[in-house]
């Protein structure tokens, strides 16, 4: 029984396509950051962004949506497109 479960576990695995890596990012990141400009997270976050358009060679954007204690920037971060795969 066991040995059947284990075959069909690998056919099942070798019927899976391969997976194509996408070029990612392939639109400028934006990093929405939840407090005013000025404060020290909007400082870091600048910082941080500054070295990723280094590093990937693409534009990064630093958004800065304060207001409602942080929940303005949570709502729009809650409604941007998922471009990237959940692990």
């Amino acid at each position: 029984m066991f040995g059947r479960l284990l075959a069909v576990a690998a056919l099942a695995v070798m019927a899976l396509a391969p997976a194509h890596a996408q070029t990612w990012p392939s639109k400028p990141v934006r990093i929405i950051v939840p407090f005013p400009p000025g404060g020290t997270t909007d400082i870091v976050a600048r910082s941080i962004g500054v070295e990723l358009q280094r590093m990937w060679q693409h534009p990064v954007v630093i958004e800065n949506r304060a207001g409602a204690g942080g929940n303005i920037g949570a709502d729009a971060v809650a409604k941007s497109p998922v471009m990237a795969t959940r692990c």
